[in-house]
């Protein structure tokens, strides 16, 4: 039994995925299994094969979240990592995250420095931070990746590139399927934290990433589901006081994204590009019909979360690791 299950889930059978897969069989830690589940709709590729990993091929796109637990469900190994196939893993990458999630039994997940590809070394994520909206935001995105070269406990990682105990999953349950694309990371992560397990940022394992190579920087795609998700993961687990101001805080980053949009900066404006506001509008509108379709379902959910926190500690907790409005609609 491999004492690490690495699943990567994609789209398309590139050089990406290969890059990826060969960055894998370079890691100086080996006791591994790699699964990639093929969302593609295309049968399993030669190459891939050739490494090694165990393929498994879905018919059609059934999502992040379920494909990550058809690789957990199909594992046994005591810790389950994810992996974007557009990354590339440092060799020490793998190692480094084991030897930190084994300081304490208490450690469910870890998180490595994710930083973007390309020459002027700029973070990607230091793990994950959420804004009283409920969106969530990369820690230390587009910033200088050495300012971040310090091991410290965090909110949860991003499932760009993670580490979780299975005893941990096991407890709280996996990956929510029906968010089926963004913010599955930001839900798993933040039952966690309900459970009082704890998760650590490792920088010296080292990701690089091709930010968004999936669904794009600004898509329709990525607009609706976001905005959606959102909204699921304020839902299921904001305790009640916090759960009230969710419109407020999302009002003042409607705001702020107007603001940003006007002066060409922010993700309002990058959608803007290649898409009219006015698709945008409707897009937020789909969310919030959405939310209304799935409130029930979203509400008993709610009600089975593993709860070791008060909700006083859990507000502190969401205090401690929050991005503003205003600094969500400027990135």
């Amino acid at each position: 039994m491999p004492k690490v299950t690495i699943a990567i889930a994609t789209l398309a059978w590139d050089d990406s995925l290969s890059v990826c897969l060969a960055s894998l069989q370079a890691q100086t830690y080996r006791d591994f299994e790699v699964i990639v589940i093929d969302n593609s709709g295309n049968s399993g590729d030669a190459q891939v094969h050739q490494t090694g990993a165990t393929v498994i091929s879905n018919p059609r796109n059934v999502g992040f979240g379920s494909a990550m637990n058809q690789a957990f469900r199909q594992s046994t190994a005591p810790y389950f990592a994810t992996l974007n196939d557009d990354t590339v893993a440092d060799p020490e990458w793998l190692s480094v995250l084991v030897r930190a999630m084994e300081q304490r039994p208490e450690i469910g997940m870890c998180a490595p420095r994710i930083q973007l590809a390309g020459p002027d070394t700029l973070l990607d994520s230091a793990g994950m931070l959420v804004c009283p909206d409920g969106s969530s935001r990369q820690r230390g995105h587009l910033q200088p990746a050495a300012r971040y070269n310090r091991s410290e406990e965090i909110l949860f990682p991003s499932g760009c590139a993670a580490l979780y105990r299975r005893e941990m999953l096991q407890e709280i349950g996996l990956f929510d399927e029906d968010f089926f694309l963004y913010c599955e990371d930001t839900d798993l992560g933040l039952r966690a934290r309900w459970a009082a397990w704890e998760c650590v940022y490792a920088p010296e394992a080292v990701v690089e990433h091709r930010y968004s190579h999936s669904a794009g920087r600004a898509s329709p795609l990525k607009a609706y589901y976001v905005e959606r998700n959102r909204l699921f993961v304020a839902v299921k687990n904001f305790p009640s006081a916090a759960l009230w101001l969710v419109p407020w805080y999302a009002g003042e980053r409607y705001l702020w994204h107007l603001w940003y949009a006007l002066r060409g900066q922010g993700a309002a404006a990058a959608y803007r590009e290649s898409n009219s506001g006015f698709d945008l509008l409707k897009y937020v509108l789909r969310a919030h019909l959405a939310l209304v379709k799935h409130w029930p379902q979203l509400w008993r959910k709610r009600k089975t979360i593993r709860r070791r926190l008060t909700s006083r500690q859990f507000r502190a907790l969401l205090r401690r690791y929050s991005v503003s409005p205003r600094q969500v609609a400027a990135l």
